[in-house]
């Protein structure tokens, strides 16, 4: 157990509120690109109904306790929980932020999930070197880089097919009509997997801060307190909008139709689900560029912009190793005072 004065464990406390904050902010694009770009919402509304379905994610977790994984994950699953300490959280926290913050202005839409992984783990190792990380829990997270973007890839596509042949009697009248209908409805369901999966890895880092101060002992639990205080921060960074990543997501990748809005967020949203489920702290950035990119190769190749989608790629790649160093950085700067 660690020693911290309530007033510093308060001030962590609310700096991962902040990243939480943040993490809706830059990753609204994520619930509302869609939407916006096919111009079934304006942006002002569109915020606030993804704002709304994140914040809805946490009723959901009081009706399903177990889809509290992703937490528990993030909080012993990725780091050794004993070797946790305050100033490591500090670290995790600062490393992703900054990566947030320096990719939000630059309209790159990056991982705010793997951000955080990186910054914990960067300052879990400069901390207790590599013996802290659990190489089980990180492998999983790492294989979720490539497998959930191909994975939306495919069943964008899929969706597409599906529904094609399932409304081939219609008009293209009836047909523009139903599938703006079920774009709503899938974008909502999105928003609401984007706020269980996201604010959970925020939820896990206040848990094990918790524990490793004394505050919390037992099994590893998250506290009501601490869910309903994540989804609502979330909630108000999603309804702060992040505008340049928006466009990117939303238009610069590929121009989308209200067919593919709805195929990319229904395949979105239904990898995201999944893996909350199995308790993977995934990118729904990863996942929904791959299933907008999947909305757009299913009516033609040449309809993506390859050269867009290549530069989100290069994002990702680098998304772990640049928090890790700068978590690390931080950590390491707890340790001057």
């Amino acid at each position: 157990m660690h020693e911290l004065a309530f007033p510093l464990l308060a001030g962590l406390i609310l700096v991962a509120l902040a990243f939480d904050y943040l993490n809706g902010l830059h990753d609204a694009a994520n619930s509302i690109a869609t939407v916006v770009a096919t111009r079934l919402l304006s942006p002002v509304a569109a915020v606030g109904f993804a704002a709304f379905f994140n914040f809805a994610a946490y009723f959901l977790t009081v009706a399903f306790p177990s889809l509290h994984k992703v937490a528990e994950t993030v909080g012993k699953g990725l780091i050794d929980q004993d070797v946790v300490t305050p100033a490591v959280i500090f670290g995790a926290l600062g490393g992703a932020m900054a990566w947030n913050v320096i990719t939000w202005l630059r309209g790159i839409p990056s991982s705010s999930s793997h951000a955080l992984v990186g910054g914990l783990v960067g300052a879990g190792v400069a901390h207790a070197g590599m013996g802290a990380v659990k190489w089980a829990g990180l492998n999983k997270t790492l294989l979720a880089i490539v497998l959930s973007p191909m994975l939306g890839m495919m069943l964008a596509m899929l969706v597409m097919l599906l529904s094609s042949w399932a409304l081939r009697r219609s008009t293209a009248g009836q047909a523009e009509r139903s599938f703006r209908a079920m774009h709503l409805v899938s974008s909502a369901a999105y928003s609401l997997s984007h706020g269980l999966n996201d604010a959970q890895k925020t939820m896990g880092i206040i848990t094990v801060l918790l524990y490793s101060t004394g505050r919390l002992t037992g099994p590893f639990e998250v506290p009501h307190w601490v869910a309903i205080s994540c989804y609502v921060a979330m909630a108000l960074g999603t309804m702060t909008g992040g505008w340049k990543i928006i466009e990117t997501m939303g238009s610069r990748i590929t121009k989308l139709s209200q067919h593919q809005g709805f195929s990319a967020s229904t395949a979105g949203s239904i990898v995201i689900f999944c893996a909350s489920a199995l308790g993977i702290p995934v990118s729904t950035t990863h996942t929904i560029t791959g299933s907008i990119i999947g909305a757009g190769v299913a009516r033609r190749a040449s309809a993506v912009r390859w050269g867009v989608a290549g530069n989100v790629v290069i994002a990702w790649i680098i998304t772990i190793p640049a928090s890790a160093v700068m978590g690390a950085g931080f950590y390491l700067l707890t340790r001057l005072f």
